[in-house]
């Protein structure tokens, strides 16, 4: 790996300079702060909504300025970072000095500058931002500060919001292990054993802990959504026309077989609708223009019509992710709405889809960039599948089939694999005639207002169980296939009391989607799921929606989370 000796101790040193760099800014900024005051104020701060703040401070109220609000979300960030290891660019210097400009701004106007006004705010590392670096995880990325911010930046400080940091990402965003050799791994803020979640790992965690109070981060295949329900936030991964991209780092730059797309965490369902209204419809001329569609009202019919299942029929659903579904189900229906149990049609095949095409290249972009970095174990299927000789994939998929009777992990050892691009086009026209399947058979046949489904199979996974169940994310690519929007909301928490596999359970197993993965994760002493290791983390539901049924899909969001009631979720209630 080290050719020499000198290029080995060039990457220590980039790695240590950032650290370092890193460690003298949250030090410097924790040192000025001081600690955090024991005080209601303090509590307060962290216990508002992104649009409470904004009224708080354009109401006057007393010790609500944007200077005083951001000191407290920066103290309860450097705190959560000690814990977790979330952050990767810190930017506390800057954002003091524009949250000062704020307030001497409205001192001088008494007018708030937008809807944003003094909100703290986080993105995601693959967000430029002006002088800073983003590095995505490569350390042969880092240095290499943006000369612009990207547009949802500029978006941001127009509307008055203050970011005041970026947040860790797996090795190639490819993944939903937070884990990088040039920052490290990013922890579960609930459990230090268990992943926060990728590839928005680390904004999820910020958000989760109440150290953040509105971030952004992006999804190719449940890079929203996984770190969403595994650290107890809400989000929405729109479709691919409504928040702008430009000015984002990509690994593999130029792909657009699967659509990348940005969107909000937050704390509350008011808060992504927050976000949503300041940023959909809003793009600059050129290539990176959208249909200029602003955020649009809705009014929902009285009784909605919602379809929905427990488990896809890739890899059965646990025990507490089934569970989430069906209380959501229940408090709906206590609330007279009709909700209707179906099955997709053969979700499965988007996933095979999904590798299909994102293996196309063989990923040699994306791992042209780790140079001396070590591989993530995470990365170990996405690295050396595609580059089995075609006569032993067959052979070995082949194998698999007779031995294990499963036949759906063959398909995907045989779709991960470098194909030409006659090949790739009709993977392409697969995936349109599919959409075109789901359009008829679920949303025209069945009159859905919108579908909730499990977020994953499981609740957050230890430390490295992704090395052998990257295949999970399946039950988030589907949608990511679709183009359509999701919206999450967390619902409750594990519970050993409850999330046991029974024997019951575990009949719904036979004959049921990838018997090798879901033996992955359930079987043996050593399994995954583990309810007693996972107690009390966080469960989320997919709120599923129609292509351009964003706003509809956030007014649901709503329904559901004043349907389930108080549960432990929502400004105030982060992990500490």
């Amino acid at each position: 790996m080290w050719p020499f000796s000198s290029a080995r101790q060039e990457w220590m040193a980039i790695i240590s300079g950032k650290k370092s760099r890193q460690a003298n800014l949250v030090n410097e900024t924790a040192k000025l702060l001081g600690e955090p005051a024991q005080t209601g104020m303090f509590d307060a701060y962290l216990n508002a909504s992104a649009s409470e703040i904004v009224q708080h401070i354009q109401n006057e109220d007393e010790g609500w300025t944007a200077t005083n609000v951001l000191q407290a979300y920066i103290q309860r960030a450097i705190a959560t970072h000690k814990k977790t290891n979330c952050l990767t660019e810190i930017m506390f210097a800057q954002a003091l000095a524009e949250a000062e400009e704020l307030d001497r701004e409205f001192m001088a106007t008494k007018k708030i500058r937008g809807p944003l006004h003094g909100v703290p705010m986080s993105v995601k590392d693959l967000f430029n931002i002006k002088g800073f670096d983003s590095t995505i995880g490569y350390t042969s990325f880092a240095n290499i500060p943006a000369d612009d911010d990207a547009y949802l930046v500029k978006l941001i400080r127009q509307a008055g919001g203050i970011v005041f940091a970026k947040t860790n990402v797996p090795q190639t965003m490819l993944s939903f292990e937070c884990s990088n050799p040039l920052w490290g791994r990013t922890l579960n803020p609930w459990s230090a054993a268990h992943t926060s979640g990728g590839s928005s790992g680390g904004e999820a965690v910020l958000v989760a802990s109440d150290a953040v109070a509105l971030g952004w981060g992006s999804d190719i295949g449940g890079s929203l959504r996984i770190p969403a329900h595994f650290s107890g936030a809400y989000s929405l991964k729109p479709g691919s026309d409504r928040i702008c991209r430009q000015g984002c780092t990509a690994a593999a730059p130029g792909s657009t077989g699967i659509a990348v797309v940005a969107g909000p965490i937050g704390r509350s369902v008011s808060d992504i609708e927050l976000a949503c209204k300041v940023v959909f419809g809003n793009s600059p001329s050129g290539p990176y223009a959208l249909p200029p569609v602003p955020y649009r009202d809705v009014t929902l019919p009285s009784k909605l019509r919602v379809g929905y299942y427990i488990s896809d029929d890739f890899v059965q659903t646990s025990p507490p992710c089934q569970r989430a579904v069906l209380e959501t189900i229940a408090a709906l229906r206590k609330q007279g709405h009709e909700c209707i149990e179906f099955m997709p049609p053969r979700l499965w095949e988007l996933v095979v889809l999904f590798s299909e095409i994102s293996s196309a290249e063989g990923y040699k972009t994306m791992m042209s960039h780790l140079k001396h970095d070590p591989l993530e174990p995470s990365l170990f299927l996405l690295r050396y599948s595609p580059m089995l000789p075609a006569f032993i994939r067959r052979f070995a998929s082949w194998v698999v089939e007779k031995l294990t009777g499963d036949k759906i992990y063959p398909r995907l050892i045989r779709a991960a694999r470098v194909k030409p691009i006659g090949e790739l086009w009709k993977s392409f026209y697969r995936a349109t005639t599919y959409h075109a399947e789901f359009q008829k058979e679920v949303w025209d046949a069945n009159k859905f207002d919108v579908i909730i489904a499990p977020v994953s199979a499981s609740p957050a996974l230890p430390h490295g169980a992704t090395k052998q169940l990257a295949p999970l994310a399946g039950a988030t690519i589907f949608y990511n296939l679709l183009d359509i929007p999701v919206g999450i909301v967390p619902v409750l928490r594990v519970d050993p009391a409850k999330d046991q596999l029974t024997d019951k359970w575990r009949a719904t197993c036979v004959n049921h989607g990838s018997k090798i993965l879901q033996g992955k994760l359930y079987d043996g002493p050593n399994a995954p799921y583990n309810p007693e290791k996972m107690k009390g983390l966080p469960i989320g539901v997919q709120i599923v929606g129609k292509k351009w049924e964003e706003e509809k899909v956030v007014a649901v969001m709503d329904v559901v989370d004043k349907a389930l009631g108080p549960r432990g979720f929502g400004p105030g209630q982060g992990a500490r």
